[in-house]
C-alpha cells in the first residue's frame, strides 16, 4: 500500500497482519480524495481518522495539504502500525494518535473540518457515532463513511455524495443546520 497523491505520493504505507483492519482501497482512497479536494475539504483541515487501521486515509489528507490529523484506533497491532507510518513519514508534528473506543474518546476533539470514518464492516452505530460527531464538528464540516452498505443519514444530516466502491460504500455526509 502506497500514498496515493501529494507530497508523500508513492511512499509505502504498512498495515497490520490479519483481518482484524480492512484497509480501504488505493483505488477509493483516490476517488474520495480526489472529491474532496474538489470540495475544499482538505486544504489547511484539522482531520481524524477514526477506526485508523493503517492511518492511510488520514495519512492521505495529510500529504494533500490538511493542517493536522488525530488518529483513533483501539487495535494494538494497528496503533503500532500507525505510529510506524507516522514516524516514517515524518508526520509527528502536525499528528497525534488516540487509543480507545471512537465512541467515547472523539469527544475530546474540536472543531474537526474533515472526519475520515472506516469502521469494520458490521459497525450499525451510524446514528449515534453522527450524534457525538455533532459536538466536534467544525461549521461546514464533512463525514466520510465507509461502509458495506449504503448510509442513511439521520435527522440533522445529509449525504452530498455516495458512491459504491467495489463492496465498499463511500459517502459524504453533512450537517444540514450549518
Amino acid at each position: 500500500m502506497r500514498v496515493v497523491a501529494g507530497n508523500l505520493r508513492g511512499r509505502p504505507i504498512v498495515a497490520p497482519e490479519g483481518d482484524a483492519t480492512r484497509p480501504t482501497t488505493d483505488r477509493a482512497r483516490e476517488a474520495t480524495f480526489n472529491s474532496l479536494m474538489s470540495l475544499g475539504a482538505v486544504e489547511d483541515a484539522k482531520v481524524i481518522d477514526l477506526f485508523a487501521g493503517s492511518g492511510a486515509m488520514g495519512i492521505e489528507a495529510l500529504s494533500r495539504g490538511a493542517a493536522s490529523c488525530a488518529f483513533l484506533e483501539r487495535d494494538r497491532k494497528a496503533l503500532d502500525s500507525i505510529r510506524h507510518n507516522i514516524k516514517t513519514l515524518q508526520l509527528t508534528d502536525n499528528t497525534t494518535v488516540l487509543s480507545g473506543d471512537v465512541m467515547t474518546n472523539v469527544v475530546a476533539l474540536r472543531n474537526v473540518d474533515l472526519v475520515l470514518a472506516d469502521p469494520p464492516y458490521d459497525f450499525d452505530r451510524w446514528a449515534d457515532l453522527l450524534t457525538v460527531l455533532n459536538l466536534v464538528m467544525a461549521p461546514g464540516g464533512v463525514v466520510v463513511t465507509e461502509s458495506a452498505r449504503e448510509i442513511q443519514p439521520p435527522e440533522g444530516w445529509e449525504a452530498i455524495r455516495s458512491k459504491r466502491y467495489g463492496r465498499a460504500w463511500v459517502a459524504f455526509l453533512q450537517r444540514t443546520d450549518d
